[in-house]
């Protein structure tokens, strides 16, 4: 059977003709059918089992054995992380879970992502039907997405504090800009974590919808050195920091006088995404040129690719996650494609390569 071309190069190639096969598992037989009727209401996939519960689908796995799983978060019998846990343990899939929209919700969904799942889907609070078909497409993106992913075996107790990295004399001008999408949210995680308190300051595009970004700026902000927050409208920009765009909109950096601001723009999505990566980095490579880190993770599709390419020809050194260490390849491969990135690397030598590269400015500017 012949290899297809995936778009955008998104990861590992799928056969021509062979559709996705998806197990859904979730309490709600109204779920179980509209993800069923939605899945299947596309081309290249299809739902080959559901179950109300995890114990029923450990069976359905062994026997359909899916290429992608949908699991909702909250279920009798077994709780969701706990089934994920042992699954990414034993056999680990590509997994997206579902999740409300609430803030125990999203606290959750975080702490599934760190346990290997992919992405989550959003189930809306009310008209849950007519929210699930608009999800149609959405839907059928993370899911394809999710075929294409390299999700990694999680041993027992592998979860543990990074190894600190030491302070460095930085700049106040430098900055870091950071984008991401699918996987990105792990990946952000795992280059935050060991910056030291004065590192230059970061500013963040993560693809995720409103609600979920205040969970992830909290759960980051006990984790790290750094102070992690959700962006404000017209706040400072400050070394040791690492702000979050709000997941409904925008997120710019501006000038004010002798210092960095941030801006927050309720504009239309960019890429079909509010915050948009092309977005932040396009107001980068305005307002800050050479003194800016450009910074492109895991995520599907192309959003910014042009904008770290605009960044690369104000000045900025602009960096990319190389396709092995990327859970979906999408975002930096368009981003290498186009010439935009001046470095290729592996997720665990982003952070020290930023404290190099914004230490080797500091030192350029003392000169």
């Amino acid at each position: 059977m012949p290899v297809t071309a995936l778009p955008h190069g998104e990861g590992r190639p799928i056969l021509a003709g062979k559709k996705i096969r998806v197990l859904c598992v979730d309490d709600s037989a109204l779920i179980r059918d509209l993800m069923s009727e939605i899945i299947n209401s596309h081309d290249d996939m299809e739902v080959v089992a559901v179950a109300p519960d995890p114990l029923v689908a450990r069976d359905l796995i062994k026997r359909h054995d899916p290429d992608v799983l949908t699991l909702d978060v909250e279920m009798p019998r077994m709780d969701g992380l706990d089934f994920l846990e042992r699954l990414m343990r034993l056999r680990p899939m590509p997994v997206l879970m579902v999740s409300s929209l609430t803030q125990a919700g999203s606290e959750v969904t975080l702490r599934a992502l760190e346990l290997g799942a992919v992405d989550f889907l959003q189930k809306p609070a009310l008209g849950i039907r007519s929210g699930m078909i608009e999800y149609s497409e959405l839907i059928a993106e993370k899911i394809r997405a999710a075929a294409r992913s390299r999700p990694r075996r999680i041993q027992a107790g592998e979860r543990s504090a990074p190894k600190p990295l030491k302070s460095v004399m930085v700049s106040s001008e430098k900055l870091v800009i950071l984008g991401a999408s699918t996987g990105g949210p792990e990946a952000i995680r795992q280059v935050l974590e060991p910056l030291p308190a004065n590192c230059p300051a970061i500013l963040i595009a993560q693809h995720m919808p409103g609600g979920f970004t205040h969970s992830f700026a909290l759960r980051l902000d006990k984790l790290c050195r750094i102070t992690v927050k959700e962006a404000e409208d017209g706040e400072r920009v400050l070394p040791g920091h690492a702000y979050i765009a709000p997941g409904d909109r925008h997120l710019k950096l501006v000038r004010s006088g002798a210092n960095y601001v941030v801006r927050l723009d309720e504009g239309p999505p960019v890429n079909r995404h509010r915050p948009s990566v092309d977005v932040l980095f396009h107001s980068a490579a305005t307002q800050a040129g050479r003194n800016a880190i450009g910074v492109l993770l895991t995520g599907m599709g192309k959003d910014g690719a042009a904008g770290l390419l605009a960044m690369r020809r104000a000045g900025a050194t602009t960096l990319a996650q190389d396709e092995d260490s990327s859970l979906v390849f999408g975002m930096p491969r368009e981003a290498i494609a186009i010439g935009a990135a001046t470095e290729t690397l592996a997720l665990e030598e982003m952070a020290p390569r930023m404290l190099a590269l914004a230490a080797a400015s500091g030192r350029a500017q003392r000169v």
